[in-house]
């Protein structure tokens, strides 16, 4: 961002995934994945209580709008530490994790990228002197990020939010802010956005979220993947999955966790946020 250019970006160059969904798919299945990533949801999509799972947020298929971006708010500081975890000792609150990816126009991952995340503490307040719940990362070269922090408290004409700047190498700031679903708040808040609600789910005795960005920067897509068939079972790529559904494949039963349209490469060992051994 315009004043952390002199931080050092990792010199891990991008690695050219053709698709968000094929890139999805093929991180699930990569052993090195942290485990922060392999607990959280697959897709940037929540299942509402009527059990219906929206669109993307914001989906990501070639020629789609970028990430839509918000107001700073009056308490962003520069020159934050760079960290992945936010969580202090003795700092109140509910674990939450965040992961994600960050993908360009044709929705390939951009390696780099700078995110500077900024929120309220438990009971609503920001640390205006010091880095309390500050800090910044870049993405890996897979385009993945990861944050631990706390779940943000609430305060005046606010709804829960996380505050996020990200810039992909020498390319403009996008300044945006991230939601829970199911805030009552959500109605009343003027600034918040739909667009910008991330897959919250209850976890390990707290929180995890996932939310994909996708910024304006011009990319070449990549080639069609091509289909691979599943070795026998009911398993079946295309197919509409419910919660709860079941399946087999490669003579194992698993249990569906979130609704989702099967793809080529989301086969039930490949993608633990979607299917559970049964």
């Amino acid at each position: 961002m315009d004043n952390e250019t002199n931080e050092t970006v990792p010199p891990n160059p991008p690695r050219l995934i053709p698709r968000k969904t094929v890139l999805r798919a093929a991180l699930a299945t990569t052993a090195a994945l942290p485990v922060a990533l392999l607990g959280a949801p697959a897709l940037a999509r929540a299942l509402a209580s009527t059990g219906t799972a929206p669109a993307l947020t914001p989906p990501c298929d070639d020629g789609d709008d970028p990430t839509p971006p918000q107001t700073e708010g009056p308490y962003f500081k520069p020159r934050s530490p760079q960290r992945a975890s936010l969580l202090e000792p003795g700092l109140p609150g509910t674990r939450l994790t965040v992961t994600g990816y960050v993908f360009g126009l044709a929705c390939r991952p951009i390696s780099g990228v700078l995110l500077d995340f900024w929120q309220a503490d438990d009971n609503g307040a920001y640390d205006n002197t010091g880095f309390r719940l500050r800090g910044h990362q870049y993405t890996d070269a897979r385009g993945a990020f990861a944050l631990t922090t706390i779940v943000p408290g609430l305060y005046p004409g606010r709804t829960r939010h996380l505050h996020v700047k990200v810039q992909a190498p020498n390319r403009p700031v996008l300044t945006t802010q991230l939601y829970f679903p199911n805030e009552p708040r959500n109605a009343t808040d003027t600034i918040f956005d739909p667009r910008l609600l991330m897959t919250v789910r209850d976890a390990d005795g707290g929180r995890q979220a996932s939310f994909d960005f996708v910024l304006d920067v011009p990319q070449t897509p990549g080639p069609t993947p091509t289909d691979t068939p599943p070795p026998g079972g009911t398993w079946t790529a295309g197919a509409a999955y419910r919660a709860g559904d079941r399946v087999t494949y490669a003579a194992r039963a698993y249990l569906c966790l979130q609704a989702h349209t099967a793809q080529p490469g989301w086969e039930p060992p490949n993608v633990p946020a979607l299917w559970q051994a049964a």
